[in-house]
């Protein structure tokens, strides 16, 4: 019951009852075996955790008669069929392993949040920062800055200020090309 996940014993005969009809092969326990030997080695913690490495263990029995199949089919069409269910089969696995795992952690990805404060026309660097000398530090801003100029937009969005606009009376004039020149 420990290996199973469970402290209810009508669980653990129902379950045993189906792993014994998914993994008997005649009158063979060596698939029952291998079976209840995978959902001990997944370790359930409670009874949804053994129902999935049961199908776990199912899947994989499963994919590996496929794979025996497609190793000794003689026709195009029946290697078709069993390399559909061994794809399907071996997805269906990773899946289920996805699962366990976002089961087991409660479906929560771990993010880490720190303050950030950028004034205005700042950058803020995302990341981990190391410091260095003060010589190191400000020949890296001065490369900083020079290639931040060369990579300025050049289109303007919100954040970069508009062009000012020039008075009539300030502008030069600019000669018009003739036709024939250019």
């Amino acid at each position: 019951m420990k290996a199973l996940g469970t402290a209810d014993i009508d669980f653990l005969m129902g379950l045993l009852g189906q792993i014994s009809n998914a993994g008997s092969q005649g009158r063979d326990p060596v698939g029952v075996n291998f079976m209840l030997a995978v959902i001990k080695g997944i370790q359930p913690r409670d009874q949804v955790e053994a129902m999935l490495a049961s199908q776990m263990a199912a899947v994989h029995m499963a994919s590996m008669t496929l794979a025996r199949r497609l190793a000794r089919v003689e026709e195009i069409r029946q290697q078709d069929s069993a390399e559909r269910a061994f794809t399907k089969l071996t997805r269906t696995f990773a899946a289920q392993m996805e699962a366990l795992k976002r089961y087991r952690t409660g479906g929560e990805q771990k993010v880490t949040v720190q303050h950030v404060t950028v004034s205005d026309g700042a950058q803020a660097i995302v990341g981990n920062v190391t410091h260095s000398s003060r010589k190191e530090a400000a020949g890296s801003r001065e490369a900083a800055a020079k290639k931040s100029a060369a990579s300025r937009p050049l289109l303007a969005d919100a954040k970069t200020p508009p062009m000012p606009i020039i008075e009539e009376s300030k502008r030069a004039p600019v000669p018009a090309l003739k036709k024939n020149e250019k």
